[in-house]
């Protein structure tokens, strides 16, 4: 991969929950524009994540991975900002004990960090997604059900839970109030099934104890 590779775009829009080991589904087809849900698909994730030796890129809100697993494997640049999370995708390269962030990431993070860049925490996860869909089949979000098993690379802490995901996708309104009402619909299905909003704002922020 050159350093001039260009990435794919994308901005997150997503809520995630924190759920007990018992937590039984809600029902998604009561959601706003969702006419039908698909059968579940499962996926094992293994994401690699790496940063500075000071934490250049937490400090910025910015988190650089490698992924394997699911239809979007590859290295990952996330960025948080007020409407999302913007995250750029590159292909995945070949798998080594410790990953070695590609020139074309590299270059992309510049502007937060300098190599070189060290592990700093392993996330595997066992995803259950469900693409909801409306009339027409177009994905309006995805959900998903994950258990993940992570490790804080630095410290040597281990860590288990459970938590869902809904993510809004192409055919979800683009209205901003009309996507506070799905997101105000999906709270209420998942508070009445013993779901709450998650503590940590990612997986990484929860492996290492943020």
């Amino acid at each position: 991969m050159t350093a001039d590779a260009e990435p794919l775009r994308s901005i997150e829009v997503e809520r995630k929950y924190d759920v007990d080991d018992s937590a039984v589904l809600p029902d998604w087809s009561a959601l706003p524009g969702v006419a039908h849900v698909d059968e579940a698909e499962v996926r094992e994730l293994d994401a690699r994540y790496l940063d500075t030796a000071d934490g250049a890129l937490a400090r910025a809100r910015v988190a650089v991975r490698r992924r394997s697993g699911g239809p979007d494997a590859g290295w990952h640049v996330k960025v948080s900002a007020p409407d999302g999370r913007h995250e750029w995708q590159w292909p995945l390269d070949e798998e080594t004990d410790d990953p070695v962030v590609p020139e074309a990431v590299a270059a992309a993070i510049a502007q937060w960090a300098q190599p070189p860049f060290t592990p700093l925490a392993r996330v595997r996860n066992t995803r259950t997604a469900y693409a909801l869909r409306d009339t027409a089949g177009a994905l309006v979000a995805e959900f998903v059900d994950d258990r993940v098993r992570a490790r804080d690379e630095r410290s040597g802490r281990e860590s288990a839970w459970r938590e869902w995901e809904v993510e809004l996708g192409p055919a979800a309104p683009a209205d901003p109030d009309r996507q506070a009402a799905f997101f105000t619909a999906v709270d209420a299905a998942v508070a009445a099934v013993g779901a709450r909003p998650a503590a940590s704002g990612s997986k990484l922020a929860r492996t290492l104890g943020r």
